[in-house]
Parts: C-alpha cells; sequence; structure tokens
C-alpha cells in the first residue's frame, strides 16, 4: 500500500517541479527511445506487409517456365530456334517428374488494342487466359459469385468462363448477374459461370481484374492453338525445394525439343522460392537493424534516467541524512528515488 501513499506521491511532484527543464529532457529521452523503436518496427512491418500482399496468395515454391530462342546449335538445328511447348510435354512432366505437386499448362489470347470480347452494344479488349483448376491451387484469387474452371470443363471444353470484377462492371449494369449470361470472345459465344477478384494490389491486382479465364482445352480448339501450350506454372512438394524440381524440368524440356544441355538461356523460368528467400532474408536484416538502433536509442533514453537519479542522490544528501536521523529506513529512502524514476519514465 505504501507505492500508493500520498505524501510520497506529493513529495515526487514537489522534486520532479523544482528541476522542471531537466525533467522534461529526461522524459523526452526515454520518450524518443520508445517512439523511434514503435516507427521503425511498424515501417518495417508496413513493408512487409506491402510486398507481401503484392504477391497475393501466391504459392512461395512456384515455378513458371516458358520458350526463348536456341543460344546454342545442336544436332543440326541452328542457334535462334523458337519451338513451342505442347501437350505431350505435359503429359511427359507428370509421369517423369514426382516431385511436382500442381502442373497448369497456359495459353493467352487477346489482350491488345483490339476489342476481343462484346455484348450487346459494349465492346472491350480484354487478355484471355486458357487455364485448368491447379491454376487456383498455385496463384488462386478470390471467387465473388459463382466458381472457378473445374475438371469437367477442361474434359468436356466446355464454352464457359470467369470474369473478373473489372470485366464484370465494364460489361454489365451494376445491378445484374452476370452468372449464366454469355459474352461473345472473337466471335464466340461463352457462358460466365464465375466473377473473381485478384488477391494482389496495385496495377498487379487491376491486371488480373481485367482478365478471363476459360478451360485451358477450350481455347486450344476454338481458337486453332492445336496442341501448343503457351506456358507452364507448376508447384513442387512443401519437402522438395523448387530449384531441384525447376532442373529437372529444364532438363526434361530440353531433352524433349532437342536443345542443347548446356543451353540454359533456352528455357526461360522463374523460381518465386528464390525471390521468397531474398524478401525473408532482406526483411530478417532490416528488423535486425530496427531492433538494434531502436535499443540503442532507448538505452541512451534509460542511461539518461540513471544519471538523474545519480543526481537526484548528490543533490539531496543532507535531506537523505536528515531523513535517516529521523528514523528512515534505507529501504524506505531507496523505494522514493525509484519511484521517481519509474513515474518519470511511465509518463514518457
Amino acid at each position: 500500500m505504501f507505492l500508493f501513499d500520498r505524501d510520497k506521491f506529493t513529495e515526487i511532484m514537489h522534486a520532479l517541479g523544482k528541476n522542471k527543464l531537466r525533467t522534461f529532457f529526461t522524459a523526452f529521452g526515454v520518450f524518443w527511445g520508445i517512439f523511434m523503436l514503435v516507427i521503425m518496427l511498424g515501417s518495417g512491418k508496413g513493408l512487409h506487409n506491402g510486398v507481401s500482399q503484392g504477391m497475393g496468395d501466391m504459392a512461395t515454391n512456384a515455378l513458371f517456365v516458358w520458350t526463348q530462342p536456341t543460344t546454342i546449335s545442336y544436332k543440326g538445328f541452328p542457334k535462334g530456334r523458337r519451338y513451342n511447348f505442347n501437350n505431350d510435354d505435359t503429359q511427359a512432366l507428370r509421369d517423369n517428374i514426382p516431385e511436382l505437386e500442381y502442373i497448369a499448362p497456359r495459353l493467352q489470347a487477346g489482350g491488345g488494342t483490339e476489342n476481343n470480347v462484346v455484348r450487346n452494344e459494349r465492346t472491350a479488349s480484354y487478355r484471355i487466359q486458357g487455364d485448368t483448376p491447379d491454376m487456383n491451387k498455385i496463384d488462386p484469387v478470390n471467387i465473388l459469385a459463382g466458381r472457378f474452371i473445374n475438371e469437367k470443363d477442361i474434359t468436356d471444353r466446355r464454352k464457359v468462363i470467369v470474369i473478373g470484377i473489372r470485366v464484370k462492371e465494364e460489361m454489365f449494369d451494376k445491378d445484374e448477374d452476370p452468372i449464366g449470361d454469355y459474352l461473345r470472345i472473337r466471335g464466340v459465344y461463352f457462358k460466365v459461370v464465375g466473377v473473381y477478384s485478384s488477391k494482389k494490389n496495385d496495377q498487379q491486382a487491376e491486371r488480373e481484374n481485367q482478365q478471363i479465364y476459360m478451360p485451358f482445352t477450350t481455347l486450344q480448339r476454338t481458337y486453332n492453338y492445336g496442341d501448343i501450350v503457351g506456358w507452364y506454372s507448376m508447384t513442387s512438394y512443401k519437402d522438395v525445394p523448387a530449384s531441384e524440381a525447376l532442373a529437372k524440368v529444364k532438363d526434361l524440356l530440353r531433352e524433349r525439343h532437342s536443345i542443347s544441355p548446356m543451353d540454359d538461356r533456352a528455357v526461360g523460368s522463374f523460381n518465386v522460392e528464390n525471390e521468397f528467400k531474398k524478401m525473408v532474408t532482406l526483411f530478417t536484416g532490416i528488423n535486425g537493424l530496427i531492433w538494434i538502433v531502436g535499443i540503442g536509442t532507448l538505452l541512451a533514453g534509460v542511461i539518461g534516467v540513471s544519471n538523474i537519479m545519480l543526481i537526484v542522490v548528490k543533490e539531496r544528501t543532507k535531506e537523505i541524512g536528515v531523513q535517516r536521523a529521523l528514523g528512515a529506513t534505507p529501504l524506505a529512502i531507496q523505494t522514493q528515488i525509484v519511484l521517481e524514476s519509474v513515474f518519470l519514465t511511465s509518463i514518457a
């Protein structure tokens, strides 16, 4: 109960009030240390969240592979040769690389300046993505209404589409339900079975929200792509390094398309796991620096309080002597000095 002794706190306020400037700068030192630590931690966390949201919920072990011109002559083929992935490559990847959990062949149509989507009097240009259900496990989107592409769509080559929220806003009235309605894409009618929004932010989200997904096999057949695959999105199993799976994928694709094993440029790739590790390392370093600077600043304030305690004791030597002569115990005097410091630090 002595901690709440009214006389003690009256004495504390009197002692602090006698040296207003000293009290202010001591409290400010502690306040500034805590303030800087909070600001820097908040800034670091905000930067981390911003980068993370930019990736959305994309799998951190995702791989992307595409074709590029060869750079080395091989088996009679000249360098600079162009080639395409195909459906047989997809099956070969599934059969020969058990490290891969999901394999999503992809195709793209449209997205230029030409208006390729029509509904009544409205026309617009959107990027058309030919995808499989696995794509929504690799780089998922928010399904706002209806559903995403399913396996039945792929098998039956159904003429169905899943549209982005911006497509819905531009091609349909606000009170219209697009599910079950039709859009004409490059002269062919497709039924809308779902509406989605991107999980990313900024320009990435804007681009994704203006896309239209249709079954991969439907896009191949409807627009005469044959068995061509534009590129692959894949993920490795959680216990398998993505770089290990990627090396096997590239070796297999080079072998199937008669590309030199030494030609590292003929199969383009992007490994999300590598980028994610770089990001983790970067933010670990940033957080470490923040804590070092923040704690250092805070310690400066603590040292300031300690020095003030020393000064207070020296200034009040006679007062302490009188208190001892009147019967005050050492603990009571120590408590008084510590209470002043705790009170000042708490306010700061």
